[in-house]
């Protein structure tokens, strides 16, 4: 079994992602500011490098198979920062979940492991729909 350290870094790492999602959400609800976007998206890069290192980061935003949903992130951060923030948020919204397809089966398990909110996820139309997503593949 593999054992997941936490240390000093990956604890910051942690709370700047936290905070950059949470900076996205507020400049959403605030009518895509484009400040808090930018921020948001500042924040989780920089959570997302500290959590899991520089060099894995890169590794994973360079990948082939990851490099439209990086182009579109990196686009769609680029139209937030000169001030086009609803073209951007779409087109990083697309990126994230092209760049992030592959971690849907674990938050699939995981959101069905939560105490309260678990048994809505366990409903057999939920669980079909995971099923669905666990079994189709990304194009390369």
């Amino acid at each position: 079994m593999v054992s997941f350290e936490m240390n000093d870094r990956k604890k910051i790492g942690l709370g700047l992602t936290g905070f950059g999602i949470f900076f996205s959400f507020l400049g959403i609800i605030f009518l895509f500011d484009k400040g808090l976007l930018a921020m948001g998206n500042i924040l989780f890069l920089s959570g997302v490098m500290l959590t899991i290192g520089l060099k894995s980061t890169m590794l994973f935003f360079m990948n082939r198979q990851h490099y439209k949903g990086t182009i579109s992130f990196g686009a769609g951060f680029f139209l937030v920062l000169v001030g086009w923030p609803v073209c951007g948020m779409i087109l990083e919204a697309y990126g994230f979940l092209v760049l992030f397809s592959g971690f849907w089966p674990t938050l699939a398990v995981f959101l069905q492991r939560i105490p309260i909110l678990g048994w809505v996820f366990q409903q057999p139309f939920v669980t079909s729909f995971f099923d669905r997503q666990r079994t189709r593949r990304v194009p390369v």
